[in-house]
């Protein structure tokens, strides 16, 4: 199992991604789960859920705004006062925010984005630096975007500006905190499908009049494996990198997109 008597904090549990991440983090082996989020109701789904792939590790569920440096503190004490340490961050949360171009955005638009994409996940992972320094251990993964390697079609600048400047912290995260036995990588996601993609297909179908199907099609050719990946893969290639697994892996960059783009 990959994180086999681990406790994981992830960030962003909603109804795509972060979810499965939960899931598979259980199924994984995970010692505990920490579960945060903005709303109470997802974390109490994403418990559920866990039960329901039959995981019966404790999960701790905080709401937390990971913009507030107070909650993100808030909770790391938390897990430090129930289960005694932090072994792996996955950093998940984020805000998409407009669908604009660098050239004509509303850049105050691009303050909240940048609040939680970078600021908000450097301030949870500040959270649980000291407590990963007292054991000289610890795995931290941040969960990024293809946005951030290629320039996607559709404008998407503010999102990939901000995530983009999270690759690079991470890499500064890396150097920093390597010598106190702390790992740090990037996992760059490309489409996944779940609950976000499916509503977009959906979006999408109604504005072109093209069946999601169609749609599903196109971009499937385009994908080498011939599928999107769905979420829950994606989600464990992420939980490999705070994994015992990549324990000389820091500093890096996962591309998981099926063969999708190849920077």
């Amino acid at each position: 199992m990959l994180l086999k008597d681990k406790v994981v904090i992830i960030s962003g549990i909603g109804p795509g991604l972060g979810i499965k991440l939960a899931v598979e983090a259980a199924r994984e082996g995970a010692a505990s789960v920490v579960a945060a989020a903005r709303t109470t109701a997802k974390l109490d789904e994403a418990e559920i859920r866990i039960r329901e792939a039959g995981g019966k590790c404790p999960v701790l569920k905080c709401v937390t705004d990971i913009t507030d440096r107070g909650q993100c503190e808030a909770l790391a004490k938390a897990a430090i006062a129930k289960f005694g340490r932090i072994d792996a961050l996955v950093n998940s949360a984020y805000f998409h925010g407009e669908m604009d171009y660098a050239s004509t955005a509303n850049l105050e638009s691009w303050h909240a984005v940048m609040d939680t994409n970078l600021l908000g996940t450097l301030k949870l992972t500040q959270a649980v630096i000291p407590y990963m320094k007292e054991r000289k251990r610890g795995a931290i993964v941040m969960i990024n975007t293809m946005a951030a390697r290629v320039v996607p079609p559709l404008g998407e600048a503010g999102y990939a500006a901000s995530k983009g400047a999270l690759a690079v912290a991470s890499k500064f995260l890396a150097k920093e905190l390597g010598p106190h036995g702390i790992r740090v990588n990037s996992v760059h996601m490309g489409w996944m499908w779940g609950a976000p993609v499916e509503g977009y297909m959906n979006w999408q179908a109604k504005e072109t009049g093209v069946p999601v199907e169609k749609l599903v099609e196109r971009i499937a050719s385009q994908i080498p494996i011939g599928r999107i990946p769905p979420d829950e893969e994606c989600a464990r290639a992420a939980l490999f990198m705070v994994s015992d697994y990549a324990s000389v892996v820091t500093g890096a960059t996962l591309d998981v997109n099926g063969g999708h783009y190849m920077p």
